[in-house]
């Protein structure tokens, strides 16, 4: 029997690597208490997930994230601002990591993921204001999107 060897490029193989970290951000999006959106991130570096967040209120307040009118409370923090945040508490660094996140990242947390020196971001949805991804392609950061992991 015959076995055919299928070697994959490193661009494929990135590939499938941002594709199943990008599961599993949806995956630890699911933890959010939020109502309106439930958004998971990774940050990938060396090939190991160094932090992870989702959206959701910070440490000691009440998990409720929207008013009874359904607008989120101004203190909701962004699930990659929650993983930066927690990365910054350990003693790993974020330097040349990979940010997979299920919902680009908005125009504040972009300045966040700049600052801590990443280089890549994939992404699922698109959020509804670019300013964020075009002040991150600006910065030289790789912007990739996967509409479907």
């Amino acid at each position: 029997m015959h076995r055919i060897s299928m070697k994959l490029t490193e661009a494929e193989k990135q590939e499938r690597y941002d594709r199943a970290y990008l599961k599993m951000a949806a995956e630890w999006g699911n933890l959010s208490h939020c109502n309106r959106k439930k958004v998971g991130a990774l940050i990938v570096k060396n090939g190991m997930i160094i932090s992870d967040g989702y959206n959701g209120t910070p440490s000691g307040f009440d998990n409720c994230c929207e008013n009874d009118a359904g607008d989120t409370h101004w203190y909701v923090l962004h699930a990659e601002a929650n993983a930066i945040t927690k990365v910054a508490r350990s003693n790993n660094s974020a330097e040349g990591a990979t940010l997979y996140i299920t919902l680009s990242p908005c125009k504040e947390c972009s300045k966040l993921i700049l600052q801590t020196g990443m280089r890549r971001v994939v992404y699922k949805v698109r959020y509804k204001d670019d300013s964020g991804l075009e002040f991150l392609q600006q910065a030289g950061i790789e912007l990739v999107h996967i509409s479907e992991p």
